[in-house]
């Protein structure tokens, strides 16, 4: 009942007006950076910028049950994920399995998780963590990983912490969905104008029309089991294919 009035008391003196204000700038921000690893960036760091008690954050990636850390604000948030990896458990691990996951979790006491996650919360809890915050990241379209946030105390994150930690995660969600698509959009326009110059080459050189010449470049991606996009870049290159 304390831990209850304590979060409702903490989440009074938050001034949101402010924090409102602080959220569009970062919004804007965000979305003013050049790359998807600057926006991954800006997105951990505004989280120990903006959510109370948070001392590092970083995003979980999962691929099967390979981990990926992606912009950690600090050794703590990697050494968790690797830690997750090996044991194949975890808060972070369990909210990046999309089918299974929780979307937003709240970790008073890594100490008090042990029948949940028996392996993982002691060591955690030797690694430094003392408290912990997930939060999924997703789109109408796509899950794209989970935000982390960690503190070293026991009981640090609040209601009003969590509440600003889902608010941000929902620019983050957005703008990590549009930094990968431009980024995504960029490749395709230059494996475009790459495979459009090595046509060219093949077409020059052998007297073939464009239809064979991407045809050349298709078979001889298929027999040596290597992308188009290489086998253009090699053409270029090399004014021609070995």
């Amino acid at each position: 009942m304390r831990s209850v009035r304590a979060g409702r008391e903490a989440e009074d003196e938050v001034d949101w007006g402010r924090f409102a204000q602080q959220m569009a700038s970062m919004a804007r921000d965000l979305l003013a950076q050049e790359s998807v690893n600057a926006t991954l960036q800006r997105i951990t760091k505004s989280a120990t910028e903006l959510v109370e008690g948070c001392d590092a954050a970083g995003i979980l990636v999962l691929q099967g049950n390979q981990v990926e850390t992606l912009a950690p604000t600090d050794q703590l948030v990697v050494d968790s994920d690797q830690l997750q990896e090996r044991l194949s458990e975890g808060p972070c691990f369990d909210a990046a399995r999309t089918s299974q996951g929780e979307r937003v979790f709240r970790i008073a006491d890594v100490t008090d998780e042990q029948s949940r996650w028996p392996a993982y919360a002691p060591q955690a809890q030797a690694l430094g963590v003392g408290s912990m915050m997930g939060f999924l990241l997703f789109t109408d379209d796509e899950d794209l990983g989970a935000l982390n946030l960690y503190s070293r105390k026991p009981g640090a994150f609040t209601e009003a912490s969590e509440l600003a930690g889902w608010l941000l995660a929902s620019h983050a969600a957005v703008a990590f969905s549009s930094a990968r698509t431009h980024a995504q959009m960029e490749r395709a326009v230059a494996t475009r104008h790459v495979i459009g110059e090595a046509m060219g080459i093949l077409m020059g050189r052998h007297h073939i029309t464009e239809e064979q010449a991407f045809d050349v470049l298709r078979r001889y991606s298929q027999q040596n089991n290597t992308k188009l996009r290489e086998v253009a870049r090699r053409v270029c290159e090399q004014g021609g294919l070995p």
